[in-house]
């Protein structure tokens, strides 16, 4: 909304007087409780005060007749704001006068009390007035969005024998690795977004049977036609599998995954589907260039992508993927939006050795930004969700 006022009493000795607004949203014992405060305008008794959005929630707490009042202030140096006067509104009567220019008259008690003749302390005038609706993740979860998951996990030399109690893929009969928990933790809740529990799931770096072929997508359930593995547990059993059967090598690439993900989504633009990749991985990457470029191209896509490092390396070039700081870039070609959500796995551990309270945080922090990314991309391409009620049945996903 956007607000101007109109011959307001003057407050300062040398000048007029610098106003702002403070806007109040009633309480349901009485009290009033500030949300939403105007810049101060300097030297002038008519202000226009620049545009401001507030959140429905905020101004009225949903009830569209609530009293939201609204104060007049003259902003002083010291703190002490002198008090001009005051005007009541509800959000109801603000919407109705997005049409037309309504005036409220600021009054102040004190003043009108005083002189028989006070008439009012200026002016406000509502200039403009409209309400966006802004949709959530569930929003769209409702109204038959699907997340499809995909996994990638990294079977390179740099991970250590399996057979070994140092390596990160070593299968202990008692604890997961940091793999299986990773794969575990994420899993599990964003299996319940995926409804018919399919998973895609894909090795990278690794020399397969007979002939010692190195691929950088081979399917973990070794099924080259249907590299579906059912629910989280279907992919971890294909994991173990493949572990006893391939042969860990190199070198560590994540950009022929990555494309093959980006395929299946660039099929889709309507906002039924949406797709995460989730990527595990010991951190040394050998196609830094390649990998950007295919984060750049993905970012115009329904496609997020997690990274999870495990191990002690130091993960500067996944930090760098992540573009919390700097955007990604590809030839001098920017990421439309940020994609990548990168975690250390270390940092998630629990030092008593708790691997369902380790898996727990990880989750938390891995899935954080899925559905601020989501949104991110619905946004973009102004899809809205459809209604939960009539909601027509969602296309089978695209296999990436």
């Amino acid at each position: 909304m956007q607000l101007c006022a109109n011959k307001l009493d003057k407050k300062d000795f040398f000048g007029k007087s610098d106003p702002f607004l403070v806007f109040y949203r009633s309480n349901e014992d009485g009290t009033f409780t500030i949300c939403h405060k105007t810049e101060v305008v300097k030297n002038t008794l008519n202000p226009v005060w620049q545009p401001f959005s507030i959140p429905v929630r905020a101004l009225c707490n949903g009830d569209y007749d609530r009293t939201v009042k609204i104060d007049v202030y003259d902003w002083d140096r010291d703190g002490s704001h002198d008090f001009i006067g005051e005007f009541t509104t509800s959000y109801r009567e603000l919407s109705k006068a997005q049409n037309q220019f309504t005036v409220y008259e600021v009054l102040n008690p004190r003043k009108k009390c005083k002189k028989k003749k006070y008439v009012n302390s200026g002016t406000v005038t509502l200039l403009s007035f409209s309400v966006d609706s802004e949709f959530t993740f569930v929003d769209y979860i409702k109204g038959g969005t699907q997340l499809n998951f995909t996994v990638a996990i990294d079977f390179t030399a740099s991970n250590g024998n399996p057979l070994q109690p140092t390596s990160l893929h070593y299968m202990s009969p008692y604890q997961l690795s940091a793999y299986a928990m990773a794969l575990k933790a994420v899993g599990e809740i964003i299996q319940d977004y995926d409804s018919d529990k399919l998973f895609p799931a894909y090795g990278f770096g690794a020399k397969l049977p007979p002939e010692g072929r190195i691929s950088h997508q081979f399917p973990l359930n070794n099924n080259d036609e249907d590299p579906n593995c059912v629910g989280i547990e279907g992919v971890l059993e294909s994991y173990f599998q493949s572990l006893r059967t391939v042969q860990l090598y190199g070198p560590t690439y994540f950009a022929p995954v990555i494309n093959q993900v980006a395929r299946a989504a660039a099929k889709i633009s309507d906002g039924s589907q949406y797709y995460v990749l989730l990527i595990i991985t010991d951190g040394v990457i050998s196609d830094m260039t390649q990998t950007k470029e295919a984060i750049v191209s993905a970012s115009s896509l329904p496609m997020s992508i997690i990274i999870v490092g495990v191990g002690p390396a130091m993960f500067e070039a996944m930090e760098e993927l992540d573009g919390d700081d700097v955007r990604v870039s590809s030839r001098g070609r920017y990421a439309e939006r940020d994609i990548v959500q990168f975690v250390p796995f270390r940092d998630y551990v629990d030092r008593s050795g708790n691997q369902v309270l380790s898996m727990a945080r990880l989750a938390k922090d891995v899935l954080a930004e899925i559905p601020e990314q989501l949104l991110s991309y619905m946004r973009t391409r102004d899809i809205q969700p459809r209604p939960p009620a009539n909601s027509s049945p969602t296309p089978a996903p695209e296999q990436p």
